[in-house]
């Protein structure tokens, strides 16, 4: 396949490249050369006028949750029955596609006959045409009363059984659960936590943590997990042990975008009295401003809709480009975060780069994603 005349993001100067050609030949790109100068084409290659578009690297969503819908009842979902989860998954894998997302990392699922429908999910879809590939977490590990439809534990030993289990059925990483039913500290110690990190690296595996509240932030940066997921709450100190320990934030501030169209659109009393919509107001204020200078120390922002586990929906990663150019991010950033940046959370360098060599999933969108991020939401192709 020869995509024709369309731009590309030209990573040394942060903007387009424009009027560049790409050959697609057995799954990678052959080659990328000016529209103008092609040389040779293949006799037998399907051209593709892609004249108008930017053709990105399929996107990494890097916090989703693809057994659940999502929506203002999401919490409501994790104890449907497992065929019904199941039907959700397939659902969610055509949303994905056409929305531009190639991969997913799956961070919490609920649990049937003793493992996370995650896993089981992740196992049918491998190697199918049309799926996402795939990074399952299994089941939410949590303090007892803390994440609905998680495997709750009661101590430090709980923890780390527990995570044992996760990583012996087959998960890809461990999904730790850092708040707790005391929002002011967190429900396990520096030292709990740095135990399973240590279990989980000593497999290769990594290890991410939930945060919405400052305190879990704090542990899970200072016991070296691999990424903080929502970021909600962040101060300068945490961005610097995060920046210096190598820990990623997975912003998902959209969540609270669609929270705030919930007070329109919902009858439900946390999104729609005054007292409610404040907190949400507030809420999304700290979030932005957390997730800036997490950016600004120098920590590698990825980006994820939390899918499923939170109120949006599979096909609404471009909500959370927007938002992060919202919370003052620049669109070249923003974009790195749903394409290079998931490739790091996921430990993919090959992912979300487009080079000659390097993978044919690709996405062709409808503008220019570096002045108008809403040109995420005008996907027109994918080449999977």
């Amino acid at each position: 396949m020869l995509l024709r005349d369309t731009a590309l993001i030209d990573h040394e100067h942060r903007r387009l490249a424009t009027a560049m050609s790409v050959l697609l030949r057995d799954g990678r790109v052959d080659w990328i050369r000016p529209a103008d100068d092609e040389g040779p084409v293949p006799a037998d290659a399907e051209v593709v006028d892609a004249s108008g578009t930017t053709t990105l690297p399929a996107m990494v969503d890097a916090h989703c949750h693809v057994t659940l819908p999502g929506g203002a009842h999401w919490l409501g979902h994790v104890t449907d029955p497992p065929e019904r989860l199941r039907a959700i998954a397939e659902d969610n894998a055509r949303l994905l596609r056409q929305a531009g997302v190639r991969w997913i990392r799956d961070v919490g699922s609920p649990v049937a006959d003793g493992r996370a429908i995650s896993l089981d999910v992740r196992d049918a879809w491998a190697g199918r045409d049309g799926y996402p590939y795939i990074r399952a977490a299994g089941a939410w590990v949590a303090r007892t009363g803390s994440c609905p439809g998680a495997v709750e534990v009661e101590d430090g030993d709980g923890l780390l059984a527990a995570a044992t289990e996760q990583l012996d059925a087959g998960a890809d990483l461990v999904k730790l659960y850092l708040d707790g039913p005391d929002r002011a500290s967190a429900p396990f110690t520096v030292n709990e936590v740095r135990q399973v990190v240590e279990l989980a690296h000593g497999r290769g595996l990594r290890v991410t943590a939930h945060s919405g509240y400052l305190a879990g932030a704090r542990v899970g940066a200072e016991a070296g997990v691999d990424a903080i997921e929502h970021g909600f709450q962040l101060d300068a100190d945490v961005a610097a042990l995060m920046a210096a320990g190598g820990t990623a934030l997975v912003s998902t501030l959209a969540v609270l975008e669609s929270w705030v169209t919930f007070g329109a659109t919902t009858n439900q009393e946390r999104f729609t009295s005054t007292a409610g919509r404040q907190r949400i107001t507030e809420r999304r204020e700290v979030a932005r401003a957390s997730v800036l200078l997490a950016h600004r120390a120098g920590v590698v922002v990825a980006a994820g809709t939390d899918a499923g586990g939170g109120s949006l929906r599979a096909n609404q990663l471009a909500w959370e480009v927007e938002a992060l150019v919202a919370a003052g991010l620049d669109p070249y950033d923003a974009v790195l975060a749903v394409t290079v940046n998931g490739g790091h959370v996921l430990g993919e360098p090959e992912v979300g780069l487009i080079r000659e060599g390097g993978p044919a999933d690709l996405v062709l969108v409808h503008g220019d994603p570096l002045s108008d991020p809403a040109a995420l939401w005008r996907v027109w192709r994918t080449t999977w």
